[in-house]
């Protein structure tokens, strides 16, 4: 019987050993590493984040228990003190380099959102990761607490996070938005906090949709009306142009205001919009579907190692984000790639009882579940979303 690669080894293959090693190069990861290299750094990092370790003790523990089958993957003996010193001290650059190859290569594989239109749809949105002030001085927020916000621009073809970008939590998240980058026709949808109206100006020069909801305070005209007579749950659809000082000299032209009634709550909510060619219904589910990047912010909080830290410098913080967030890209691949329909929650269920297992993955993620038990799986996953 042919040797078989563990289950870890064959997650963490996704990622090149050599296009790992680029990374490092062009970062001078290795410099004085003593023994204990980047790739180390990262491979015991990654099987912490699938594993489920809380702590440096625990990761030594688990990985000095499986050592045989982490030799194929050229680690040798991890001790907690060396990983703690690698952590602060190595370029989490590395690592975000490693999530954008990674990325790259997932957003070229086959993929599409619900809904009828072909335009890209995005989600923006930004959540912060508390932390203790006292502990973590560098990420000031408040007098007595400290932070770090995640801005992230999420493709609704998949639900991938196709930009991400980290700040100390006081910085605004309206400056992320204004770096990421957009095309003609693209659609994206965000809730009222990122209201610019400069901003959406451009976007209307350059031929790209916005969702937004508009500020209880708005001073508008309403221009036109169109009949609601056939639409469920819209009770008005209008064409107004911005009547405040400022408003009306950063983005003197028309929008769109719809009355959107939600059925499952019965509350209203008022979207802003610059697209005057889609139905009104259309335009409320997509600002409705902004709810999957809730989702994502949810799924890494819950799934992920990103509320307890592994050390207290920047680096080592934002070394444990971008190593998290790669290993939500490689369990997204397998979600893709897998012919049974798997959640975040059912795989980080699943994947810490058998990372050592040497089984091929595809045999364990496309066996279908016991007869009689599938219907009780999908309810629990959707109680945990």
């Amino acid at each position: 019987m042919g040797h078989q690669n563990s289950i870890f080894k064959q997650i963490i293959q996704s990622i090149p050993r050599h296009e790992f090693e680029k990374s490092v190069k062009k970062h001078n990861g290795d410099f004085a590493s003593k023994g204990f290299t980047c790739w180390e750094q990262f491979v015991s990092m990654l099987f912490a984040q699938l594993s489920g370790q809380t702590g440096l003790r625990g990761i030594e523990t688990t990985m000095e228990s499986i050592r045989k089958s982490l030799y194929h993957l050229g680690v040798k003996q991890v001790k907690r003190s060396t990983l703690s010193y690698a952590n602060n001290n190595r370029p989490y650059k590395i690592y975000e380099q490693v999530f954008t190859g990674l990325l790259e290569k997932i957003l070229s594989m086959n993929r599409s959102h619900k809904h009828k239109f072909k335009n890209p749809l995005y989600s923006i949105d930004a959540t912060t990761i508390d932390l203790c002030l006292s502990l973590f001085p560098w990420a000031e927020f408040r007098k007595s607490k400290g932070g770090i916000k995640l801005n992230v621009k999420m493709d609704h073809s998949g639900n991938i996070p196709t930009f991400i970008s980290m700040t100390t939590a006081k910085v605004h998240e309206l400056k992320s938005l204004k770096e990421m980058e957009f095309n003609p026709g693209d659609v994206i949808t965000f809730d009222r906090g990122y209201t610019d109206f400069k901003l959406f100006a451009t976007y209307c020069s350059k031929g790209i949709y916005f969702v937004t909801r508009l500020k209880k305070n708005a001073d508008y005209s309403i221009v036109e009306r169109n009949d609601t007579s056939s639409y469920k749950n819209i009770s008005s659809d209008q064409t107004i142009i911005m009547n405040g000082y400022y408003t009306s000299k950063k983005c003197p032209l028309k929008l769109r205001r719809i009355r959107s009634k939600d059925p499952e709550t019965g509350k209203y909510i008022i979207i802003l919009t610059n697209n005057f060619d889609w139905a009104p219904t259309t335009i409320a589910a997509i600002y409705k579907d902004r709810w999957q990047i809730e989702i994502f912010f949810k799924t890494i909080k819950q799934n992920l190692k990103i509320k307890k830290f592994f050390g207290l410098s920047k680096t080592a913080v934002m070394t444990q984000i971008w190593i998290a967030l790669i290993a939500f890209l490689l369990l997204q691949r397998l979600k893709m790639l897998s012919t049974r329909r798997w959640t975040h929650f059912s795989l980080m269920t699943l994947i810490p009882t058998i990372l050592s297992s040497q089984k091929d993955i595809w045999t364990v993620l496309n066996k279908p579940p016991p007869k009689g038990r599938i219907k009780k799986s999908v309810n629990l996953q959707l109680v945990m979303l």
